[in-house]
């Protein structure tokens, strides 16, 4: 996002291209030079200057629950459903938006059709990074040594709008889901299913849960949960009154 609450879509970030003073973390403004993304038509898509990144700071704290991460995502304009946020796509050409999901429903976890990469896989994930300017052809060796993930992932929700309960299905994106999978696979063997479960369908629904979600750049009209944010609920003062009273 950029410092007015204004969501950007910005490529490519080549981080073993990045020197160490210009490696940035999550929750960390930065400065640099951007132009429009001729290529992509999603209006928030801008390429970047790698070599003009510099760091504004320590990433923002987690302190006083989320205090400093809470007052940028409060600028962002949220949409409390999913459809409210697929009309702004068609009326005003938005593919990122942030949604609160007013319930949970739960996580589907499906087997892809092939554990490991085909040759052919191979190939065209090579292709589609080196037109997206991530990979050059130093990477295609590393690009072999990438895991696949054996499962895809997909959030069931519901969103609560003027009385109205409805239903929604999307796919996490979020590399954070993949990296959960194989700590788990990692430490609990055959097991992993339920401390992944208990962490996507309890933990995180625990706290104040919203999808930041994106457009897909060959079908415009699919959505992505392309990252999971999370701060702690907040409560009222009644709220907390009433909980003390008893």
């Amino acid at each position: 996002m950029t410092a007015d609450g204004s969501l950007i879509r910005l490529f490519p970030v080549p981080f073993r291209l990045i020197r160490d003073a210009q490696q940035f973390k999550k929750w960390q403004w930065i400065s640099a030079q951007i132009y429009k993304a001729n290529d992509d038509r999603r209006p928030e898509s801008h390429k970047i200057y790698v070599d003009t990144i510099t760091l504004d700071g320590a990433p923002l704290p987690t302190a006083r629950d989320w205090n400093a991460r809470r007052r940028e995502i409060e600028k962002l304009r949220l949409f409390t459903d999913f459809a409210e946020l697929d009309r702004a796509r068609e009326a005003e050409s938005l593919t990122l938006g942030l949604v609160r999901p007013s319930k949970i429903l739960g996580l589907d976890i499906t087997a892809v059709d092939q554990a490991e990469w085909s040759e052919e896989e191979l190939k065209k994930l090579l292709r589609h990074q080196q037109q997206a300017g991530l990979f050059d052809d130093d990477d295609a060796r590393a690009i072999r040594t990438l895991r696949k993930l054996p499962f895809a992932f997909h959030y069931r929700y519901e969103c609560e709008i003027s009385g109205e309960t409805r239903a929604y299905r999307h796919k996490i994106a979020d590399w954070e889901i993949g990296a959960l999978y194989w700590n788990c696979l990692q430490r609990h063997g055959d097991g992993w299913e339920q401390p992944l479960r208990e962490k996507i369908e309890q933990k995180l629904p625990s706290a104040d849960l919203m999808f930041l979600m994106g457009t897909i750049h060959r079908f415009p009209d699919q959505w992505l949960i392309v990252s999971l944010i999370y701060p702690p609920r907040k409560y009222t003062g009644e709220r907390q009154q009433i909980e003390l009273a008893i």
